[in-house]
């Protein structure tokens, strides 16, 4: 787990800050671990969520396998999973039905509140969700898709890896995500995506100043090319 003050300081950053940030961190972050595919956000006006994966995986297709005592016992478990450190928690479920997608949804009113209130800060799903209406407040959706049955959804696993949008994603990776969708950052560092992000800023605002202000012209992009090289 990571400092609880860095922790928060993450949060006052958009995803897409962080994805640049990670790129000056460790170049080799511009072709990988983040969505590459949309996902449907019901809520775009929340603030970013940062806290550690826990992972599942769905199926909706057909029935589940295990009977009814079983199903239970696994249910119960997951919630423990769910409940367990590190926390806040964002689940991160796969849906493993293949071309049927999303046939059913996992999520809905219940599964957001139960969610909630066992500690998470929302989920990152390639499966599908409803109640959009009815869902928790506050809490966070990424999705494949909107729905609005749920077929024969249940859980398949939880605890392993997965792949949600082309991220691929552990059970306890630090994970940001907000409306663009999501990313996971490294613990050794997140330490440093502040400054990063500092810098990244103070970079911009020289072309950003300069773009909006009247007047604006090539010469002027020249100028502020050049002063934005010299900001380290």
């Amino acid at each position: 787990m990571i400092d609880a003050a860095l922790l928060e300081k993450l949060k006052t950053y958009d995803t897409p800050t962080i994805c640049n940030a990670l790129e000056i961190v460790d170049p080799a972050r511009r072709l990988t671990g983040f969505t590459v595919r949309p996902l449907v956000c019901p809520f775009p006006t929340l603030a970013p969520i940062v806290g550690y994966a826990k992972t599942a995986t769905s199926r909706s297709t057909h029935a589940h396998e295990l009977d009814s005592k079983k199903q239970r016992e696994q249910r119960i478990a997951y919630y423990e999973y769910i409940a367990s450190a590190p926390a806040p928690g964002i689940v991160i479920i796969q849906d493993l039905d293949g071309h049927e997608v999303g046939f059913g949804a996992f999520w809905g009113e219940v599964m957001s509140a139960v969610h909630k209130g066992l500690g998470c800060l929302g989920v990152v799903t390639d499966g599908s969700i409803r109640d959009i209406d009815q869902w928790a407040p506050g809490f966070q959706a990424l999705a494949g898709s909107i729905v609005p049955s749920h077929a024969h959804v249940h859980l398949a696993d939880f605890g392993k890896e997965v792949r949600v949008a082309g991220m691929l994603v552990r059970s306890g990776d630090l994970v940001h995500a907000d409306r663009h969708g999501a990313v996971t950052i490294p613990a050794a560092m997140a330490e440093k995506i502040p400054a990063a992000c500092d810098l990244l800023t103070r970079k911009e605002a020289v072309i950003l100043d300069m773009a909006r202000a009247p007047g604006f012209n090539i010469a002027k992009l020249r100028e502020a090319l050049a002063k934005q090289d010299e900001i380290h």
